[in-house]
């Protein structure tokens, strides 16, 4: 495998060389998004969001980096979504605004989906509409689209045809040969273009070091079915809002046993009835309630149908656990958590979950029955890919460091020489001529973080700042010192929150904190305020961490008289 992209700027683009930067979705999981650019036009696939850690206080998401396509937006010729979820398209409205007419490409559903968002936005994209099979020029680049299966409808993979050499890229996808609505992932598609000659693979890695195959959704509904038939009290199901397959099951079930179903979460209800009323969802009639009605219904009837999977704070499940929702989850209530859990989640996803068994829940998840399956090809399914593409060059994409590493030696395993096997960073520039492929350098990449309605404005300094306010606390220290006598004439007045119940404490270093700034001013008659401030927070500081072994934020304030 060829080493991670070094950090220094790629050379100019040579003439018949396909350039392809990675701006996200690379050592993480979200923010997919990759940049064609051949002859000056550039085609971008994916624009997705990352979800914010515990780490990443008041964040609410994350963007790629659009600095790489600044004064370069005129060309670009397209922006193919590969499907509907959040991690792929949820950062196009945040694009759009720095120029609206960048044409979208998807299929029917996934374009369905991110026209309701961008209608949130007041943003009326120019889109086409393309479905598997059909093949579409746009600029130097020819695409042609794959169907694949995943965890959502009308997921297309795109075959991009340059001169320069073909590229696949997978998009998020897996092999599920019974899937619930018929259609799998078109192998007899990909068999003919690894015929063509595929000079470079991108592939989803998700699931490159889980063994085997992945399961098949048919597996959840009886599942399901045991559980609705067992539980005589209420039933709430939490799952992504935009998986169309696992809400027909939870439809089915409930349809099966005499349940109505009620819609809970902005974006679960928007979804579900983009999906109705383009045919993926069939919804038995008159199953569907409101949500002001659930009170009057008898509980042995009812079933939600809710966001918060994740342990999204604001989504709707984690308020009932919390509660903070009109729905009150009591003993005998049943929530059945639908879905993986994404790496980072995993405390957010376990507080919800003892929060729901402290108000007398029970709680099903995958830990402890089958009620979910992955939407991402394991090992077993990527090896019969790399079998039948036969691919010149790989470049592992969507997954963490491990999930990258993994895919790459799946590729090794089946005949791809190492030094065609790319291991790429976000920001990390590729370069395919002549066949083959190699890292030449490397972009500016960071995290662009979304908080309310500020883009970009806070940064990683000021991440840190709240993480100390909120775990190590603040204290504030205003003094008032005569320049000639070099006396203090007011304070130090001391204030704390999050560090001390009682200022009091304080008291022991007050003495030595009069002394070190009287001596400061004596010794240095040129002295100003900012040196003042800072024998304060040195004082402060190191007596802190000596007595309390803590690193509080410290702010000084020094006035003369």
């Amino acid at each position: 495998m060829s080493p991670t992209a070094p950090l220094v700027p790629a050379p100019p683009l040579a003439d018949g060389t396909l350039r392809i930067v990675a701006l996200g979705g690379l050592g993480e999981i979200g923010r997919n998004m990759a940049v064609f650019e051949l002859k000056g036009k550039l085609l971008i696939v994916d624009c997705g969001v990352l979800f914010p850690e515990e780490h990443q206080p008041g964040v609410d998401l994350i963007l790629p980096d659009f600095s790489y396509l600044e004064g370069r937006l005129d060309d670009v010729v397209g922006l193919v979504l590969t499907h509907g979820h959040e991690d792929h398209i949820g950062a196009v409205p945040y694009l759009l605004r720095l120029k609206e007419d960048i044409p979208l490409i998807g299929s029917q559903l996934t374009l369905a989906l991110i026209e309701a968002k961008l209608q949130e936005h007041r943003i009326r994209p120019y889109t086409l509409t393309v479905s598997e099979g059909q093949i579409e020029q746009f600029g130097p680049f020819e695409c042609e689209f794959v169907a694949v299966n995943h965890s959502i409808p009308d997921a297309l993979a795109v075959f991009i045809r340059t001169e320069a050499g073909n590229v696949l890229h997978t998009g998020d996808f897996k092999m599920d040969q019974l899937p619930l609505d018929g259609r799998i992932t078109d192998l007899r598609a990909f068999s003919r273009l690894g015929e063509e000659g595929v000079d470079l693979f991108l592939v989803d890695s998700t699931n490159a070091d889980v063994p085997g195959f992945t399961a098949a959704e048919r597996e959840i509904g009886p599942v399901l079915e045991r559980l609705f038939a067992d539980v005589r009290k209420r039933i709430i199901v939490a799952s992504f809002s935009s998986h169309v397959h696992r809400v027909q099951q939870v439809l089915d079930a409930a349809h099966a046993h005499g349940r109505l179903v009620c819609f809970a979460g902005r974006s679960m209800v928007r979804n579900m009835g983009i999906a109705a009323r383009l045919g993926y969802l069939r919804v038995p009639e008159g199953i569907l309630v409101d949500l002001k009605d659930v009170d009057n219904l008898p509980d042995d009837r009812v079933v939600l149908m809710s966001t918060g999977s994740q342990g999204e704070p604001m989504a709707a499940l984690s308020r009932m656990a919390n509660g903070d929702h009109r729905i009150t989850v009591g003993p005998g209530d049943t929530v059945i958590l639908a879905s993986s859990l994404i790496p980072g989640n995993e405390n957010a996803v376990f507080r919800v979950i003892n929060g729901l068994l402290k108000l007398g829940a029970d709680v099903v998840h995958k830990g402890n029955a089958r009620v979910h399956v992955s939407g991402h090809a394991a090992a077993g399914e990527l090896l019969y890919c790399y079998n039948i593409l036969k691919p010149r060059n790989v470049m592992p994409v969507h997954g963490e460091t491990r999930h990258l590493i993994a895919n790459g030696r799946l590729a090794e395993l089946t005949g791809v020489p190492a030094e065609n096997v790319i291991l790429a960073d976000n920001g990390s520039v590729i370069d395919l001529s002549g066949g083959k492929a190699r890292t030449v350098g490397a972009v500016e990449c960071g995290f662009v973080y979304v908080d309310g309605s500020s883009v970009g404005e806070i940064t990683d300094a000021d991440l840190k700042d709240r993480r100390i306010l909120g775990e190590e606390g603040f204290i504030s220290i205003v003094a008032v010192v005569n320049r000639t006598t070099g006396k203090i004439v007011s304070g130090p007045d001391i204030h704390a929150r999050g560090f001390a119940e009682d200022d009091s404490v304080f008291d022991e270093i007050t003495g030595k904190l009069n002394a070190a700034l009287e001596e400061a001013v004596r010794s240095n008659t040129d002295h100003t305020t900012y040196q003042l401030q800072q024998v304060v927070r040195r004082v402060i500081g190191t007596w802190v961490n000596r007595r309390y072994r803590r690193r509080p934020m410290i702010i000084p304030v020094v006035l003369e008289a």
